[in-house]
């Protein structure tokens, strides 16, 4: 990968170091046949640029951080995906942003880091052969000490869920196991794909639970992230020795369809009732559409409002959605090697965001929408800095 040069071994700068010395060995030598460097001359040139001392070898960018092989391990990039999960859960629920729901982020995030160290652990033999340069196979994490930090976010996720209350609990511990069985068993079968889904639904599901209490008003915004989430997996699966070309163009459909589906107005705006979050930021009640919500809940959509309808922030969000997945997935459907499949699922991964905005703008929290959307250029900055796949 690209992030693997820009944090290299070292040995790149010891080869080079020899080939110039080298070069310049044979120059004195001429030099020398030519009279013009004495010999001891020469000896003393080529003596000091052929020696590496100590200092030399330890330069500070000549082995990668250990914290850097820690962010590598647990995808750090792929972190500011999580919390929109959350955001969009609660903004369905009509419910203010709350303390519960900052538990629940906090949740989220420590299961999610549980499964990114848990998957390379249960990896670490494929990867040895597959990505030897992963922190694992690489000997830069030790094993143990991955299931560990697996065990740690494991407990701390469950114990943030348990502090924002039994509903969120009640979420968080299906949420771990099916995160726990989707590394351990369900990855390498049919059941992996759906097994991430149901795993981002829950996750959504957390911060409907943490916020409100209640799930029912998130099941739409659940099963739209879940949809997407399984046609990202469903490509990553063959990231490593690339595939058929039908994969990444059956994901590249299902984006258009989302999209379709994102921004589709309501057919009625007849009974309406306020917006806590757009009541409490603008002192306006925003007025949501009940007629259109039940409607939306029938199509198994998020309920869309009336002035969202009007409102270009849903339509411009869903709009970065497509932008961001459709350009990769399209390339990897015209030629679904190893490179440009990677790129299209991180061009997956990276459209959670504006996905999750897109989910809290319609459900009329356009705040929301805002501060998740915003994630999206940090996920951006570090995923030049450490591989997000």
């Amino acid at each position: 990968m690209g992030d693997r040069a820009a944090w290299g071994d070292g040995s790149g700068r010891v080869e080079a170091g020899g080939v110039e010395a080298g070069g310049a060995a044979t120059g004195d030598v001429e030099a020398e046949g030519r009279g013009g460097v004495g010999p001891g001359e020469a000896a003393r040139r080529v003596g000091a640029r052929t020696d590496l001392t100590p200092r030399q070898a330890r330069t500070p960018a000549a082995t990668p951080s250990r914290a850097h092989a820690w962010a590598e391990l647990l995808r750090l990039p792929a972190l500011f995906t999580v919390p929109g999960d959350a955001l969009a859960g609660a903004a369905a629920t009509g419910g203010r942003l709350n303390r519960r729901t900052l538990l629940a982020i906090g949740s989220s995030l420590c299961l999610y880091e549980a499964g990114m160290a848990l998957n390379d652990w249960a990896d670490r033999a494929e990867d040895a052969v597959e990505r030897p340069h992963r922190p694992l196979p690489s000997g830069r994490v030790h094993p143990t000490a991955a299931f560990t930090a697996a065990c740690a976010f494991t407990t701390g996720g469950l114990a943030l869920a348990a502090r924002a209350g039994r509903p969120a609990l009640a979420v968080a511990v299906p949420l771990a196991a099916t995160v726990w069985a989707y590394d351990l068993a369900a990855k390498h079968t049919p059941a992996g794909p759906p097994a991430m889904a149901l795993a981002r639904g829950l996750d959504v599901l957390l911060g409907a639970a943490a916020t409100a209490g209640r799930i029912r008003e998130a099941l739409p915004s659940a099963a739209v992230l879940g949809t997407h989430t399984l046609a990202v997996t469903t490509v990553s699966r063959q990231e490593t020795r690339g595939g058929s070309h039908l994969v990444p163009m059956a994901a590249l459909a299902t984006t258009a369809v989302l999209s379709r589906l994102l921004t589709r107005p309501s057919p009625s705006h007849a009974a309406a009732e306020p917006s806590a979050e757009s009541h409490a930021h603008t002192g306006r009640p925003h007025l949501r559409t009940a007629t259109a919500r039940e409607d939306a809940r029938t199509h198994g959509m998020p309920a869309s409002t009336a002035t969202a309808n009007q409102n270009p922030l849903p339509t411009a969000l869903t709009t970065a959605y497509l932008a961001t997945t459709a350009r990769p997935y399209f390339h990897a459907t015209l030629n679904p090697s190893p490179p440009l499949t990677q790129r299209a699922v991180s061009g997956g991964i990276r459209a959670m965001i504006p996905l999750q905005a897109t989910l809290a703008a319609r459900s009329g929290a356009p705040v929301t929408a805002l501060l998740t959307a915003a994630l999206a250029p940090l996920a951006r900055r570090f995923a030049r800095k450490v591989t997000i796949t």
